[in-house]
């Protein structure tokens, strides 16, 4: 399962802005090292309350659910669908339209990314198969994870 990305990922995302053209403020740094520190996926509403204590004030909602939506929209961060929760990407930098498969175990709820290109290319075909325009593609499986089962 994922591991907490921490700092390095952090660096990593700061690169990717500057490289893109994309302007990292204080508020997307802070947002993305809270989800970079945590080893669970995390609800806006948990995100709003880590930054209200860190910064001894409170934060508006639309504030952090623009900032949200900016990590999600430049593939730093994935929404979890299901649990309206959010992690950091395991994989930045891949194709913006593509979208990993994220794996959750049911017992201890961390969550991880995984990319496939084959199932990527299956489930493509088969939309062409069928005629149908996919706008959106969500791919979450639940499960154990290793940890979980060996305990």
């Amino acid at each position: 399962m994922q591991t907490t990305p921490g700092q390095p990922w952090i660096s990593q995302v700061e690169a990717l802005c500057l490289k893109r053209g994309l302007q990292m403020t204080a508020l997307r740094r802070e947002v993305a090292g809270i989800l970079a520190s945590s080893d669970q996926p995390l609800g806006a509403y948990a995100i709003i309350q880590k930054l209200s204590d860190m910064q001894s004030r409170i934060i508006a909602p639309p504030t952090v659910y623009r900032t949200l939506d900016f990590l999600v929209d430049n593939g730093f961060v994935v929404k979890i669908e299901s649990r309206q929760a959010y992690i950091a990407c395991d994989h930045l930098g891949h194709d913006h339209d593509h979208h990993g498969i994220v794996l959750s175990c049911v017992k201890c709820g961390r969550s991880s990314e995984i990319d496939s290109a084959a199932i990527e290319k299956e489930v493509a075909a088969i939309a062409v198969g069928c005629a149908f325009k996919v706008e959106r593609k969500v791919f979450e499986i639940d499960g154990v994870c290793a940890d979980c089962t060996v305990a």
